[in-house]
C-alpha cells in the first residue's frame, strides 16, 4: 500500500486498481491481524501510545508483523511521542508507514526518513487546506473526529461535508466508520483509503473477524 518500497503511491486517485484501500487499526492480537489479511485489508495499524486500550509493545508488534503477508502495509501510530520512542519502534518492529496523531510538527514527522500520514481531528474551525500546505510531504491527511480527551478510536463520525474537494493531499477517512455506514462514506467522500478500529471490534482492542469482513465488503460495494 504505502510502504517505503511500495510502488502504489498514487497521489489522488487511490491504489493502482482504483479501489479504496482499507486499513484495520488498533490490531493487538495475531489472530486479528490474520483475520484482516484473510478479509483483504491493505494495511493494519499498530498503536504505540501507552494510554490507548489498543496499545502494543514493540515485541508484540514485531510478532504480529512476522505472520502478515508481505503485501500488507504495517502502520505505526504515535501520539506526541519523542523522537527516541519512534526510533525505538523502527529499530524493533520496522513499520512501513508512520501515523502521527498528536500535535507533531511537520519537521518532527519527516525526520525519520519514512513515509508518514498526519491525523487531523475534525472540529469547528479546522482549516484542511492549510493543514495540507503545512504537511505537504505527508502521504495523506487522516481525518478523524474531534472528541476531547480521546485520540482516535472514539466510534463517532464527523460531518463529511467539511472536507474540501480541492485538497492538495489525499484523504484517509476515519472516525466512526462501521460495516453499516462505510459504503455511504466511500461514495460520498471518495477517499484514498478508509481506516477503522472500534467499528470492527467486539471489545476495545479485540477485533471481530466477521465485522472486519463485512466492513471490507462494504468498501468494495462502494467501489462498484
Amino acid at each position: 500500500w504505502w510502504g517505503a518500497e511500495s510502488t502504489r503511491n498514487i497521489p489522488l486517485s487511490g491504489t493502482l486498481d482504483m479501489s479504496t484501500a482499507v486499513k484495520i487499526c488498533g490490531i493487538t492480537r495475531l489472530e486479528d491481524a490474520l483475520a484482516a489479511a484473510r478479509a483483504g485489508a491493505d494495511a493494519i495499524g499498530l498503536v504505540f501510545h501507552a494510554a490507548s486500550p489498543r496499545y502494543v509493545t514493540i515485541a508484540t508488534a514485531a510478532a504480529i508483523m512476522r505472520v502478515l503477508p508481505a503485501d500488507i502495509t504495517t502502520v505505526g501510530l504515535f501520539v506526541n511521542a519523542s523522537a527516541d520512542e519512534v526510533r525505538a519502534v523502527l529499530a524493533g518492529a520496522r513499520v512501513e508507514l508512520l501515523q502521527f496523531h498528536g500535535e507533531e510538527s511537520p519537521e518532527f514527522c519527516r525526520q525519520f526518513g519514512q513515509p508518514y500520514v498526519k491525523a487531523v481531528r475534525m472540529g469547528p474551525g479546522v482549516n484542511l487546506i492549510q493543514y495540507a500546505r503545512t504537511y505537504h510531504d505527508a502521504k495523506a491527511l487522516l481525518l478523524d473526529t474531534l472528541v476531547e480527551g480521546v485520540q482516535g478510536g472514539s466510534g463517532i463520525t464527523f460531518d463529511w461535508s467539511l472536507i474540501p474537494r480541492d485538497l492538495s493531499l489525499p484523504i484517509i477517512l476515519s472516525g466512526g466508520l462501521t460495516p453499516e455506514n462505510v459504503t455511504e462514506a466511500v461514495r460520498r467522500v471518495r477517499p484514498l483509503a478508509v481506516d477503522v478500529s472500534s467499528g470492527v471490534e467486539s471489545a476495545k482492542g479485540i477485533k471481530d473477524a466477521s465485522r472486519i469482513a463485512a466492513f471490507i465488503r462494504g468498501v468494495r460495494n462502494a467501489d462498484v
